[in-house]
């Protein structure tokens, strides 16, 4: 999710919620400690120079339970950030303290955030000898014209 598409959502939410991969939610109490831009450069296993910039969004969970941030609270620490620090329209990186610090992607169900799980990726496949998928078929939909018959000397 970009950044203009939450800047858009909480112009018509009341309430912010985020929930976790486990369905569970991020107590309502937290915070938005930190919204940011993070700009990694670093090359890849096949050599190649790249660079990835997100949004990074830091949530935390105060002991604060008599306050909850609002939708207009948190569009005004983004528009802040966007003008001081000159963020761009990029994809949107949560975190959130669990056993660790982790990072999640964020999603919308038309209720509240969902924060998505994130999957690391070989960048250079056809660069570093990673084998393509092969396409997988099941033998019994295969037709007898498709097929060759073991004495047939195709095979």
């Amino acid at each position: 999710m970009k950044l203009s598409q939450v800047k858009a959502i909480l112009k018509d939410v009341k309430t912010i919620s985020f929930q976790l991969p486990d369905n569970s939610l991020v107590p309502s109490h937290f915070h938005v400690t930190e919204v940011g831009e993070i700009t990694k450069r670093f090359i890849d296993c096949g050599g190649t120079v790249r660079k990835e910039t997100v949004v990074n969004f830091q949530l935390w969970n105060a002991n604060d339970y008599d306050h909850r941030l609002h939708p207009e609270k948190l569009l005004k620490i983004i528009e802040l950030s966007e003008k001081t620090l000159a963020i761009e329209n990029n994809e949107i990186e949560v975190e959130y303290q669990g056993t660790t610090i982790q990072k999640f992607g964020l999603d919308f169900d038309g209720n509240q955030f969902l924060l998505t799980t994130k999957q690391t990726d070989c960048l250079a496949k056809d660069a570093c000898g990673i084998p393509a998928e092969k396409p997988k078929v099941r033998l019994s939909e295969m037709s007898a014209q498709s097929c060759c018959s073991p004495k047939s000397g195709c095979c």
